[in-house]
């Protein structure tokens, strides 16, 4: 089992904490482990296993439950009032009126509150108006690298990228592109079934799709709205906006309007299918309000969806993994503009700094090198800035330019 110490630590450091602890995720990306290696933790530090209630409100022996008044009555029955309990309320959007439930347990001494969903439903503006101040988000994303390798079945590999233990690191990373990073599949990767692995990721991905968006959103037109879906994952790492979306399907027989496109993108990243990253304009310093780009919450569900091998648009699915890895480091980031040029990451640290990124697969061709640095020449201030790339070589440094592996950087949290 691979212990997701990152989120863990967040949920240690909040322990106790007089705020609702809303965990949000795309299905299948390994909350439930989660959880249960928190509650371990609990048990190991001298928690009672009586003051730890976890409900999972869409197994059908909850059904009687999903009722926020009944909820309610259940668990203020079951706690200990004496004593600290913790309770952990899993898919809290099947209650009906379950914002009034989590404000009204969050007010009880006696309980520390969890609460998740699979989607952004529950982080709508009702409660974001009813909990004002009192609630604070842990989104959690499907593997890392480093979780990934934590997790494959090679015992080990030599820390360079020869072959000495099984698989090298370039070859395990090619596992990460094509599978991508949802728990699961990996255990069936592991399990020697890899040619089972896209029927799984296609079938959570129309779960995720007919289940957490069409049917709650009530998107009449399937057709459209797949489309659009699939054009997006296609568009990964360009940039675009919902006109010229638009604009591009209706051009090759789609035809849809900017008003649907924008609803519709609102959709996939409310369930967290899709990330934005908004436009930032270094000589202005300001966001850009058009020509964002959105990322994929996983590779797998490329591969899944198009049957394409790792290989394919390899540069700019490199710039997905190190985008969520970015974020999986509590960075926000915007892609930037520099002049007539294109950052592809505007980097604000937890310690609020600002750093520079460009990713490329490799930049051994000079005219390559040059292209990918040109944005950093661009710019007049002092902030750190880093190149990424697949290139197998040492960190390298050109006029305050560090090259770094990408592989060494998803590996090691320090670097950056």
């Amino acid at each position: 089992m691979v212990k997701r110490e990152k989120y863990l630590e967040k949920l240690r450091n909040l322990q106790d904490v007089n705020l609702i602890k809303v965990v949000t995720w795309i299905r299948r990306s390994g909350k439930s482990t989660l959880f249960k290696q928190f509650q371990d933790e609990l048990l190991a530090s001298g928690v009672k296993a009586k003051n730890i209630i976890y409900l999972n409100l869409e197994e059908l022996e909850n059904a009687p439950l999903l009722n926020a008044y009944l909820l309610n009555d259940y668990i203020m029955k079951t706690v200990d009032k004496k004593q600290k309990n913790y309770v952990f309320l899993d898919e809290i959007q099947m209650v009906n009126e379950f914002e009034r439930l989590v404000d009204s347990l969050n007010v009880k001494d006696c309980i520390d509150l969890y609460i998740t969903g699979s989607n952004a439903y529950f982080l709508s503006s009702d409660l974001a108006t009813l909990l004002t101040g009192r609630y604070i988000e842990i989104p959690v994303l499907p593997f890392s690298f480093a979780e990934y390798v934590s997790g494959y079945s090679v015992d080990t590999f030599d820390n360079t990228f020869d072959r000495s233990f099984g698989k090298s690191k370039i070859e395990i990373f090619n596992d990460y592109l094509i599978y991508g990073g949802f728990p699961e599949a990996l255990n069936m990767l592991n399990a020697g079934k890899e040619n089972d692995i896209r029927n799984y990721l296609s079938s959570v991905f129309r779960t995720i799709l007919e289940k957490d968006i069409m049917k709650r959103n009530k998107i009449r037109s399937k057709f459209d709205f797949e489309n659009l879906t699939k054009f997006m994952f296609d568009s990964i790492g360009n940039i675009v906006s919902p006109n010229n979306i638009a604009n591009t399907m209706t051009s090759t027989g789609n035809k849809i309007n900017k008003e649907t496109v924008d609803n519709y993108l609102s959709h996939l990243t409310d369930s967290f299918v899709f990330y934005h990253a908004q436009r930032y304009d270094v000589k202005g310093k300001k966001l850009l309000q058009t020509l964002g780009k959105f990322y994929a919450v996983d590779l797998g569900f490329l591969s899944a969806i198009f049957n394409r091998n790792s290989q394919f648009n390899i540069g700019h699915n490199l710039e997905n993994i190190v985008f969520l890895e970015l974020l999986r480091r509590g960075n926000r980031v915007n892609i930037g503009k520099a002049e007539n040029t294109e950052i592809d990451f505007i980097v604000q640290t937890p310690q609020k700094t600002t750093e520079y990124i460009q990713v490329a697969w490799t930049t051994k061709e000079e005219n390559t090198f040059e292209r990918e640095i040109r944005p950093f020449e661009m710019i007049k201030d002092f902030n750190k800035r880093i190149l990424l790339t697949a290139d197998i070589e040492p960190v390298t440094n050109y006029k305050g330019i560090q090259k770094i592996n990408v592989i060494d950087w998803l590996l090691n949290k320090e670097v950056l």
